[in-house]
């Protein structure tokens, strides 16, 4: 049969092959992926050349949406001729022993892929390879076509297949079969770039997706020759836009009845393809879910106007699916937020102008843009990004607008302060320094810019350890403030934070105290007693007094704080819950473990009921609340949910996960204060054999983000990514970490921790187990960085403790005197 020739528009770069699969039906799936085509189709003035191939043989039904007719061969014939051409290669010696990625070249090579392909919309590139050839015939080919023998004959061929595609077409859209089978696997495992979960409002339909999603990536994690970037993209259909309270159940589950939703679970699933601690999909799901309306029947897209994907009608179907494009068609993550995917798009298109124009106009927007995205990045805690972020906008706008322009002094004021949060000091100091000339030469000593640069260099100054020099420059600064602006003004109370912050560093805590009640009192009378700023201001002051000894009067202003965030905020807003656990640090220092554990015991319930039962913080307060209970010598309870977490970890995380590793080494210390030697002994083997092949681990290879993964990196692993560095721990949480980075041989990261503890071991309240254990941990640190000052120092403070203790327990009188 004659067919007519396909002239394609031009591509730079082999596009994307990205397959849409559902595990029950075929509608929304279909509907989705015809859709999601023509908006492709539309975009770049309707210059991108799309492919939709339908592979669902069982079922076809893309051929109908497009109104396409007639008897035309499609992907059945062109797979039986790849058989074909696969046994005369074989007759041929060709066989399966030959190079396999040669071998299916050569196959797709000697086939007219065009004559499988039909041009189903004349006003954009918009083509079709349907099911096959629908003759009298069609049925008992479909049955007969055995896709495990052809990967058996080939196992390059369908990889290559979809190559070979993507080299003609920007955008390759496979619509797979439902269910399990060996077509499905072919279509979710060997083929794609990204896959894009199809399910619906039930939990067949959730567990279904998630398990072929999680075969797919196990399946490239263990196979060296298809070790390739797997992106997924769920997509929720049927949501009844109708119900809110229905949807947000579906989507939100309700803890209290035992119901998980889908947004948790999808969290979970990604979790586990791409070894990541967290994974929020909250922005990704507020945009991305299709409407009940929008998947009844069959769907008959036409070509939607062009910007159809922002269309203003929140429930339609190509502004969900536009929206879904944001993230899919430059490779976002779906745990990327909306705003980050927006910056990251406008920045990318800049970056593409400018090479081609270099011009200011572009430059300024661009410069604008990255400002913005290293304040996200800095928010989110991804502070080597922000800083590239900020470094590039700072010389963009150095290079356009000059060193005076005010957005020049933003862009190095932000840098200055990422540079001293990391710890980057002498940057951070050198940075502040050239922003104080700029700020004094063009505004003055006493604006408030200068005044903000000269307290960011102050707190620098502050962190190497200057104190001197740093609370002068404080002293300044704030005379400054009370003469321009009075002594009850925000900008002055705000310096006198700053001094607080290093008279506590320097351990003048005295002298923070006076200066925090003196702030407390003037924003409570300026802003009024729970405005944000007074009840951080008034957390700072409770923290200081537990740390001074005043425990009584810090309790008593944190529980002001806890019921201020519970009143304004609800029971399990994230600033409620972190007000709750510094309220449990004081509580454990006050020696009341009973009032700890119901804490802990209620921020338990509240996570688990805000994030899930396997979500990272609530994992991290169920351990902490084993502490807990194992200082109070309820061992069993303490062992019983250690266990619970320690299962829970190796299922989500993996045997040799930090996670697992450090809830183990918990649970093996508990077994070994109930007298369980022998399981105390085998599970702290496990623990060490598990962290001789952490140590050997790299990134993992399918992951979209192995860039982010590298070696593992304990402080990282244990401190922060999951979460645990963002809240105060209890001291035995805090000397489990420490062991953790004895153990793991971090001996930076260990002494840092083992600094910060120095006297909190020593307080008064902290029980003598506790207490013993930690000394000998922070002497073992010292000991083996060899620094004999810092070991003697502590060691001199640990006899000026027993001292104390000897005199107190004598009535407040000497030894020698009795």
């Amino acid at each position: 049969m004659e067919i007519t020739r396909l002239t394609l528009p031009p591509i730079t770069a082999p596009g994307d092959v990205t397959t849409f699969y559902s595990f029950e039906g075929g509608a929304a799936r279909s509907s989705a992926l015809s859709n999601m085509a023509v908006l492709l189709a539309g975009r770049q003035n309707g210059s991108v050349p799309v492919l939709m191939i339908d592979w669902d043989t069982e079922s076809p039904g893309l051929h109908h949406s497009f109104g396409c007719g007639g008897e035309r061969d499609g992907l059945l014939e062109y797979f039986e001729a790849c058989r074909d051409q696969l046994k005369q290669l074989a007759q041929l010696g060709r066989g399966p022993a030959a190079d396999d990625e040669l071998l299916a070249r050569e196959v797709h090579e000697s086939i007219d892929w065009e004559r499988y392909v039909e041009r189903v919309d004349q006003s954009c590139p918009l083509y079709l390879m349907r099911a096959g050839r629908f003759d009298d015939s069609y049925g008992e080919r479909a049955d007969g076509m055995d896709w495990d023998a052809l990967f058996g004959a080939c196992p390059a061929l369908f990889r290559c297949f979809g190559a070979h595609l993507a080299r003609q077409f920007r955008h390759v859209l496979i619509d797979a079969r439902h269910g399990r089978s060996a077509a499905v696997s072919v279509c979710t495992t060997l083929l794609p770039d990204k896959l894009v979960g199809v399910f619906g409002p039930s939990q067949r339909s959730l567990d279904g997706m998630a398990g072929v999603v999680l075969r797919a990536i196990e399946y490239r994690c263990s196979h060296e020759e298809e070790q390739r970037p797997l992106l997924v993209y769920p997509l929720p259909c049927a949501v009844d836009s109708g119900d809110a309270e229905r949807r947000q159940l579906w989507r939100r589950g309700d803890p209290a009845k035992g119901q998980g939703g889908y947004q948790s679970a999808l969290e979970k699933l990604l979790r586990q393809c791409y070894g990541m601690s967290q994974c929020s999909l909250e922005s990704y799901l507020d945009e991305i879910q299709l409407q009940h309306s929008s998947v009844v029947g069959p769907a008959t897209p036409t070509l939607a106007p062009r910007g159809a994907e922002h269309d203003g009608d929140r429930f339609s179907v190509t502004r969900t699916l536009g929206a879904l494009l944001d993230w899919m068609v430059d490779g976002r993550f779906p745990w990327q937020s909306q705003t980050e995917v927006a910056l990251l798009g406008r920045i990318d298109l800049a970056r593409a102008r400018l090479a081609v124009d270099a011009g200011s106009a572009l430059s300024v927007p661009l410069a604008t843009d990255l400002q913005r995205l290293g304040e996200l990045y800095r928010a989110q805690g991804r502070e080597q990004q922000a800083q590239d972020c900020f470094e590039e906008s700072m010389e963009l706008r150095r290079r356009l607008l000059g060193d005076d322009h005010a957005d020049t002094r933003i862009s190095r004021a932000s840098l200055a302060a990422l540079l001293c949060r990391g710890g980057k000091l002498h940057e951070a100091r050198y940075q502040y320094d050239v922003l104080i000339d700029d700020c004094q030469r063009l505004l003055g000593a006493a604006h408030p810019d200068t005044l903000a640069a000269r307290s960011g260099l102050a707190a620098t100054m502050a962190q190497l350890k200057q104190y001197g020099p740093a609370l002068a420059l404080h002293e300044q600064i704030i005379v400054q403030c009370e003469e321009a602006l009075g002594p009850g003004h925000a900008v002055t109370l705000d310096s006198l934070v700053g001094q607080a912050h290093t008279l506590t560093r320097c351990g003048e805590l005295t002298r923070a105290r006076m200066v925090y009640e003196r702030v407390l009192e003037g924003r409570e009378r300026l802003l009024g007693s729970e405005h944000e700023d007074t009840l951080r201001c008034t957390q700072q002051l409770a923290l200081l007094l537990c740390e001074i000894g005043d425990i009584a009067n810090a309790r008593k202003l944190q529980e002001g704080v806890v019921r201020a965030r519970e009143r304004h905020a609800g029971h399990d807003h994230g600033d409620t819950l972190q007000a709750r656990e510094a309220l449990a640090e004081i509580l454990a220092a006050q020696g009341d473990l009973h009032a700890v554990r119901s804490m802990q015991e209620s921020l338990a319930t509240a996570r688990e009921r805000r994030f899930g039962s396997e979500h990272p913080s609530t994992l991290s307060i169920q351990l902490r609340l084993a502490s807990t209970l194992g200082e109070q010598g309820d061992l069993e309870a303490a062992r019983r949910l250690q266990q619970h977490v320690v299962n829970l970890h190796e299922r989500i995380h993996g045997m040799d996960d930090f996670e697992t590793l450090r809830s183990k080494k918990m649970l093996a210390a508990t077994l070994s204060n109930q007298g369980h030697s022998v399981d105390a002994r085998k599970l702290e083997e496990s623990v060490r054999l598990g962290n001789d092949r952490l140590h050997q681990l790299r990134g993992m290879p399918a992951g979209p983000h192995a860039s982010d993964q590298g070696a593992i990196r304990p402080k990282a692993a244990i401190l922060e990514a999951r979460g645990s560095a963002a809240h105060p721990d209890t001291l035995g949480h805090k000397l489990s970490q420490l062991q953790q980075l004895i153990d793991s041989q971090s001996p930076r990261e260990a002494r840092e921790l083992a600094d910060s503890l120095r006297k909190t071991v020593l307080r008064p309240s902290v029980t003598h187990p506790l207490r013993k254990r930690g000394v000998a941990m922070i002497k073992q640190v010292y000991i083996q960085e060899g620094d004999k000052d810092a070991l003697l120092a502590f060691t001199q403070d640990e006899v000026s403790w027993l001292e104390g203790a000897l005199i107190e327990a004598h009535g407040g009188k000497p030894v020698a005197a009795q």
